[in-house]
């Protein structure tokens, strides 16, 4: 059965597979990035790594997380690159049986498209979330990469 990572960020619960999920960790310091857009909170070091910090409420609400104190970090690993999603808390990583898993009509809506389905059992239902489409749908990611790049090369 596959597993998710289930974990609450705006008004909803959302799931992400757990083969793409890195770590979950507290927020620590983010250092901001000027000329962004305002869904990347900044950018921290994760073990050692400098990741992105996307804020998931201002992608799906576009309301932003006031602080990020006591937030939390869910670090997930995309085609793309690395990134860090801020979440309210992450709940629990469960396992899904293939049954319960739906393609909902959202999934043709083109701002959504990171949408893979929704998970329905008996006492809950999330979104589930396809983290390599969600990082390559949004505007902006290829400057952000471009500028973790840039300073990890003024790390070295």
């Amino acid at each position: 059965m596959p597993k998710v990572v289930v974990f609450h960020a705006g008004k909803e619960e959302y799931a992400l597979p757990i083969e793409n999920v890195v770590s979950i960790e507290k927020v620590e310091e983010v250092r901001s990035i000027p000329h962004l857009p305002s869904f990347v909170r900044g950018i921290t070091k994760v073990r050692g790594e400098l990741i992105p910090v996307l804020d998931l409420s201002d992608i799906l609400y576009h309301t932003s997380s006031e602080s990020l104190k006591g937030l939390f970090l869910l670090v997930i690993d995309t085609e793309t690159m690395q990134v860090g999603l801020v979440v309210k808390e992450a709940k629990e990583i469960i396992e899904v049986p293939v049954d319960s898993f739906t393609d909902v009509g959202l999934l043709a809506y083109s701002k959504t498209n990171y949408f893979s389905g929704v998970i329905n059992l008996e006492d809950s239902m999330f979104t589930q979330i396809d983290p390599n489409v969600l990082v390559k749908s949004l505007d902006g990611m290829k400057e952000v990469k471009d500028y973790v790049n840039e300073q990890k090369t003024h790390q070295n």
